[in-house]
């Protein structure tokens, strides 16, 4: 098919790591690494917090929908990643880039919603501990949950809905790892300005929105604590939000640290930006769900408890 002088694109070559050889069967290694990592952990939490009858509370059951949500993301991407690096050619069909972007972009979106619900919750139980239970029912958090998966799929299937309908032609190499929706929209042989609004509003939603959520609640949440008379009882209850805490300050702090870093204006530095914003983009996808089943390994005794448990029984088994 013609379009203009211009043949439509049927799929993408990524680009990756194709200028850098050497590193690529570096990195192949590391990246396969850390994927094993993330599938050990949050396969591992995702256990516990079924099988162990002491953690079927709202803060497990996020806990255990946020590891599930982590090997998704990762899995929507890594084995492309890692497959790109064996490949001289690294190409994927347009119906591929379309389901890629769509599953990394709502794992993405419901991580947001999610974060943010988590802090809701542990807002109740510090601020508002006697009405816990009731506030926080089964029939309350299994819908909030169910609904960040809904709101993201439902987000990210208006973005893509609207990529795909762009037109594509002459030029089909992405310059990354995977079908990244921006660097995908580069390529498009048409006006993007209502891509870029409705990601920009989508943003502000998605971003903005559980960000604010997540700092007023952890406003009150410290306000109450620095109340409480013994400085036992402020550690006790500190730690019980200090894992989520962690996992919010590094999920949104490389976010900014992506977004936000300011861009080289020397021409001749393009090149290794692009790389430096790759690798920076890339590890950012392994790093947060690698991290956060250590986290709340190391920093919540009762996942520790329960970790330990379970290796133990089946050590013995």
């Amino acid at each position: 098919m013609e379009v203009g002088n211009q043949s439509v694109v049927v799929g993408f070559v990524l680009l990756g790591l194709s200028d850098q050889p050497k590193l690529e069967k570096t990195f192949f290694v590391f990246i396969l690494l850390m994927y094993l990592v993330i599938l050990l952990g949050n396969g591992v939490l995702i256990l516990v917090t079924i099988l162990d009858s002491r953690l079927h509370m709202p803060m497990y059951f996020f806990l255990g929908n946020l590891s599930f949500l982590d090997i998704c993301y990762t899995t929507s991407s890594i084995p492309l990643v890692l497959d790109g690096f064996l490949t001289p050619r690294k190409t994927i069909s347009f119906s591929g880039c379309a389901m890629q972007m769509f599953l990394s972009f709502a794992m993405g979106a419901t991580e947001c919603v999610l974060l943010g619900m988590m802090a809701f919750d542990r807002y109740v139980a510090i601020c508002n501990p006697l009405r816990y239970p009731v506030v926080m029912s089964k029939a309350v958090y299994v819908p909030m949950a169910i609904s960040s998966w809904v709101a993201g799929g439902a987000n990210s299937l208006v973005q893509i809905s609207l990529a795909v309908q762009l037109p594509f032609c002459g030029d089909n190499v992405i310059n990354h790892f995977t079908c990244e929706i921006l660097a995908v929209l580069k390529l498009a042989c048409a006006d993007i300005s209502i891509n870029v609004i409705s990601m920009g509003v989508a943003n502000v939603i998605f971003l903005g929105v559980p960000v604010l959520f997540i700092s007023v609640s952890y406003v009150f949440i410290i306000a109450t604590i620095l109340r409480i008379p013994s400085a036992e009882g402020r550690k006790k209850a500190f730690s019980t939000c200090s894992a989520h805490l962690t996992v919010v300050v590094i999920f949104y702090g490389t976010i900014l640290f992506m977004y936000a870093k300011p861009k080289s204006k020397d021409p001749l530095g393009a090149d290794k930006q692009d790389l430096s914003d790759k690798l920076i983009s890339l590890f950012y996808g392994v790093l947060t769900p690698m991290l956060n089943p250590i986290i709340y390994s190391l920093r919540n005794k009762h996942v520790k408890v329960a970790v330990k448990t379970l290796v133990s029984q089946k050590c013995f088994a």
